[in-house]
């Protein structure tokens, strides 16, 4: 690989990027066994350095600054983006890189009074880990399993739920909801590296990986501390590495679905069968046979956590029928009769925890003051109703939006009563609700839930397509 290559232009690094992704895709793809031995001049390349920056240029992350204070748009201002990757390169190739401590910020989680821990990178740290991307992820999704499909290339929660309920649908009554205890700070960096080796050959590589494992938090109290585990939440980098670690669950489970003669043996002998459905730390196992069947199969898979060192919340994790329901990524998936008929169907739908999340974002906006225009009430409110909107339409949620949309109604116009205590209901009408009863202000207007159609999203299981498959 010629790394003394001239910088390309943006236009130029992507196709460049894309193709060698694409190759190493194929590779990996063809041969099972195969471990690469020189990637780590790819992570040096002048193209994947500036695609990475790009990415994380482009992303909302860009505007919050790692421990040196430094943000991306403070490095356009300041040095440059041209000195900077030239320095960073140099760094690479003389091997001398070396991380600085993730700035650690506690954030809530939502629906509870913990927070969780959020790792964040200084912008030199984050263009490398997308450079190292960019390298690896190709080759592991050759490996990756079709169960799983959190932080992957063209796949979503949706073809989680999807299989779920195709699943439930079809004699997969029970299901065993898993709950991984503080799945991104307990990683195993032994269990990690080791299951790294089995793709990647180069040292390289793998000592820059390391490298940002034992990086170090520099806590909110202003103490450094070192990383002895876990991959932090923040890094571009720790979605793929923890799927790398998680990926030990997808193959203990697919080793046996994938085996359809044996599973239909199984189902004449009156034995059970499983199905793991993953969502990066959050899983589903969907299993065909008894309450005792579904029991069972949570011993086994503490047994395949524990070498990655991980361990299942004894509290959150449940087995559940599909008639009394389960909350998976915010729906709601459970097994009803249809209104006027004998006949049962499984249904997604909005859970109470998503709609309660959401009611909460707009009573807090609505609760700010009322020195604010209503357009700008309006700005704040419009995209978190339509993102949530949205993420929920491909399912059974019409009821749900039209609650929504009542319930926003009501607190915009509460706060305009707040606004305008001296008005009364006819003047606020004239002046906020010119085509009756709906707030416009400005020329913006409230965004209506109740308006949104929803659609039935179908299962794509397999056939989900590579990034890489159609790329020359």
């Amino acid at each position: 690989m010629n790394t003394s290559a001239p910088w390309p232009t943006p236009k130029e690094a992507e196709a460049r990027v894309l193709g060698i992704q694409t190759k190493l895709h194929r590779w990996a793809t063809d041969d099972p066994d195969r471990r690469f031995d020189d990637l780590y001049n790819l992570v040096c390349d002048p193209a994947f350095l500036l695609v990475a920056w790009r990415r994380v240029r482009g992303n909302k992350g860009a505007r919050t600054a790692g421990v040196d204070g430094q943000t991306a748009y403070a490095i356009e201002a300041g040095r440059g983006v041209a000195a900077l990757l030239e320095d960073l390169r140099a760094e690479l190739k003389a091997q001398r890189f070396e991380p600085l401590p993730v700035r650690e910020r506690m954030i809530p989680k939502p629906g509870t009074r913990k927070r969780r821990r959020l790792g964040i990178p200084v912008v030199r740290d984050r263009i490398v880990q997308g450079a190292l991307k960019l390298v690896l992820e190709p080759i592991y999704e050759a490996d990756f399993k079709p169960c799983s499909y959190g932080f992957r290339p063209k796949r979503r929660a949706h073809d989680a739920v999807a299989e779920i309920r195709l699943l439930a649908s079809n004699s997969y009554e029970w299901a065993l909801d898993g709950d991984i205890t503080a799945c991104f700070d307990e990683i195993s960096h032994s269990g990690l590296l080791g299951r790294m080796r089995h793709r990647v050959g180069d040292r390289r590589v793998l000592g820059l990986a390391k490298a940002f494992l034992k990086a170090g938090i520099l806590t909110e109290g202003g103490a450094e501390r070192d990383t002895i585990t876990g991959t932090p939440q923040g890094g571009i980098a720790s979605p793929l590495l923890a799927n790398i670690a998680l990926s030990a669950l997808d193959e203990h489970f697919a080793a046996r679905w994938d085996d359809r003669v044996e599973r239909a043996k199984r189902r004449r002998h009156g034995l059970p069968n499983y199905r793991l459905i993953r969502y990066a730390d959050d899983f589903v196992v969907m299993v065909s046979g008894t309450k005792a069947h579904a029991q069972a199969v949570q011993d086994e898979v503490a047994a395949v956590l524990s070498p990655i060192g991980l361990r299942l919340s004894e509290e959150k994790t449940d087995v559940v029928h599909i008639d009394e329901g389960l909350d998976f990524l915010g729906w709601r998936i459970q097994r009803h009769t249809k209104r006027g008929t004998a006949k049962s169907y499984v249904y997604t739908y909005p859970s109470k925890k998503a709609l309660g999340a959401i009611t909460e974002k707009v009573r807090t906006r609505t609760r700010q003051g009322t020195n604010l225009t209503l357009a700008e009430l309006l700005h704040s409110l419009n995209p978190v109703l339509r993102g949530w909107t949205n993420y929920f339409r491909a399912g059974v949620s019409s009821r749900t939006f039209q609650y929504l949309r009542g319930f926003t109604w009501r607190r915009v116009i509460g706060w305009l009563r707040r606004k305008h205590r001296r008005a009364n209901w006819k003047q606020l009408r004239q002046r906020y609700c010119p085509d009756g009863w709906w707030p416009t202000d400005d020329g913006v207007t409230l965004f209506n839930p109740g308006a949104v159609r929803t659609t039935r999203y179908r299962y794509r299981g397999a056939a989900i397509p590579s990034p890489w498959q159609s790329a020359t």
